[in-house]
């Protein structure tokens, strides 16, 4: 078993900041599962207008330093015409979140499960081991959906990932005291 040595400063920012993130965690996923509709369209909407944002800075680059290379364009052409795309049919912005989010949450319970693993000796490590487990169930249950139920799935299941999060932060940070890695 490896063993854990941190001044006791560190150990008291850990519990701290580990329940303060926790409890953020828990506010925004309540409201992502209360306004799923609302969560979805407008993190497409934020999509397509940082799409285009990174069009007019794309545009601008070439036309100072390429200008006179067609080819140049293609980037903030692609770029200004999906964001334009999402910004027209939020609905088509939102059935592409929706499988960068399965991507996103597989890597995520992936990562939650590592994670788990690598805390193991500390108390509540199986948290964080439930929470990739379920990181991965729910990007199983939004195929399975997809693209249908894109709408309300999205701010649904951003807000019980957030919420499990939210949960494991706050019962490992609040499993720290003096002697939990010694």
């Amino acid at each position: 078993m490896r063993q854990y040595f941190l001044e006791d400063d560190l150990k008291k920012q850990f519990k701290t900041h580990s329940v303060i993130a926790g409890i953020l965690l828990l506010i925004i996923g309540f409201i992502s599962i209360l306004l799923p509709e609302l969560t979805s369209l407008t993190i497409s909407f934020f999509i397509g207008w940082m799409l285009i944002i990174g069009s007019l800075i794309s545009g601008y680059h070439v036309m100072k330093s390429y200008n006179s290379k067609w080819i140049a364009w293609f980037k903030p052409f692609l770029l200004f015409s999906i964001g334009l795309l999402i910004l027209y049919k939020p609905m088509t912005g939102v059935a592409a979140v929706g499988l960068m989010l399965v991507i996103y949450f597989l890597f995520d319970g992936f990562a939650g499960i590592m994670f788990g693993l690598e805390l193991r000796p500390l108390k509540g490590w199986v948290w964080m081991m439930f929470n990739g487990l379920i990181s991965i169930f729910i990007a199983f249950i939004f195929l399975i959906g997809w693209p249908i139920s894109s709408l309300w799935l999205i701010g649904l299941l951003v807000g019980i990932s957030l919420i499990i999060d939210g949960t494991a932060m706050i019962i490992i940070g609040s499993s720290i005291h003096k002697n939990i890695f010694e």
